[in-house]
């Protein structure tokens, strides 16, 4: 699983243009469908949370738990948001000993366990934090056939202290993404260049609804989502 090593100070560069705001006005219109959001004591856990972009704005309506597997976008939420806990974990395997009302992962972070097993095995993890009444949201990475196998990506990010060139070429080997990135980074300190590999599963939709069936959580799929690539809901029943 790749955890953002060398590139994690520069994430927040690199996703500047994502709308994460815009994203959690639509996430809470899902999140209302099956709940009331206002109201004290609602509390959220945000599985793979990166530098806790969405929490900023979650943060606003839900008592915030975040949870990822890279130590430096973690260091990077926590100077971010220093009042919410962050916790190091697999999302495959992590136990926090409580329960959330609701409980996300999002931005296409699933398709990092790279396996149906893994696939399983994350949903298993992340309904046992789900309360009774409570609900699991999962925004899924592109399917089998949505992936475009060869495409070839490049951008340019510039501050006033940074310069940074991205360059990807993206492949499809064994049902699974491989996008081999390139950074070229240039700050008053000097020019550096690093590598990384991030590989990740191309599930079906029936691998996901099956994997929050075998959870035992209520599942419907809703095929847009947040930015197009659709959203899976678990619900826990109250008994």
């Amino acid at each position: 699983m790749a955890t953002y090593t060398t590139s994690a100070p520069f994430y927040d560069h690199i996703y500047r243009l994502k709308d994460y705001q815009a994203e959690v006005r639509k996430l809470l219109r899902f999140i209302e469908g099956f709940m009331p959001v206002q109201g004290a004591g609602k509390t959220l856990l945000d599985v793979a949370c990166g530098t806790g972009a969405h929490l900023v704005f979650l943060a606003r309506y839900f008592d915030c738990i975040g949870v990822d597997l890279s130590e430096g976008l973690l260091e990077v939420a926590r100077d971010k948001l220093p009042s919410i806990p962050f916790h190091q974990g697999d999302m495959r395997n992590f136990d926090l000993g409580q329960t959330f009302d609701v409980v996300t992962c999002l931005f296409s972070a699933i398709g990092y366990v790279q396996t149906v097993d893994g696939l399983r095995q994350s949903i298993t993890a992340m309904a046992r934090h789900v309360a009774p009444g409570g609900v699991l949201i999962v925004e899924p990475w592109f399917h089998p056939d949505g992936f475009i196998d060869g495409y070839v990506f490049s951008e340019l990010i510039e501050t006033p202290e940074l310069r940074l060139a991205r360059m990807s070429v993206s492949k499809i080997r064994d049902g699974r993404s491989l996008i081999d990135v390139h950074h070229l980074v240039a700050t008053a300190a000097g020019v550096t260049h690093f590598t990384e590999l991030h590989e990740m599963g191309l599930f079906t939709q029936e691998d996901y609804m099956q994997a929050f069936t075998d959870a035992h959580l209520q599942t419907t799929h809703d095929e847009k989502g947040l930015t197009g690539r659709g959203l899976y809901f678990g619900v826990r029943s109250v008994s």
